[in-house]
C-alpha cells in the first residue's frame, strides 16, 4: 500500500482545521485538493487524535494474532503430514 504524505494523526488534525475554516481553505493550506479532505472525512468522521493512535495499535495487534494463526495453522498441517507417513 502506497505510504501517503500524511501520519494519520496529521489528517485528524487537518480534519479539525475545517472546523473552522472551508474546505477549500484548508486544503490550499496544506497542498491537497478539496476532494482528498472529503476522502479523508469519509475515512477517519469524527475520531480524535487519541483514537487513531488506539486504532492504529488495534489493527497492528490484529495483524500480529493473524499471523500467528497462520504460522499455527501450518505447524498443524507439518504434523498432520508427518503423522500421516507414520515413519
Amino acid at each position: 500500500m502506497k505510504q501517503g504524505r500524511f501520519s494519520n494523526e496529521q489528517i485528524v488534525r487537518i480534519l479539525r482545521e475545517t472546523d473552522q475554516d472551508s474546505v477549500a481553505v484548508v486544503a490550499k493550506r496544506h497542498g491537497v485538493s478539496d476532494a482528498t479532505i472529503y476522502i479523508w472525512r469519509k475515512k477517519f468522521g469524527q475520531l480524535d487524535t487519541d483514537e487513531v493512535k488506539r486504532l492504529k495499535a488495534l489493527e497492528a495487534e490484529n495483524a500480529r494474532l493473524k499471523k500467528m494463526l497462520v504460522d499455527r495453522d501450518l505447524e498443524i498441517e507439518v504434523m498432520k503430514e508427518i503423522n500421516a507417513k507414520k515413519w
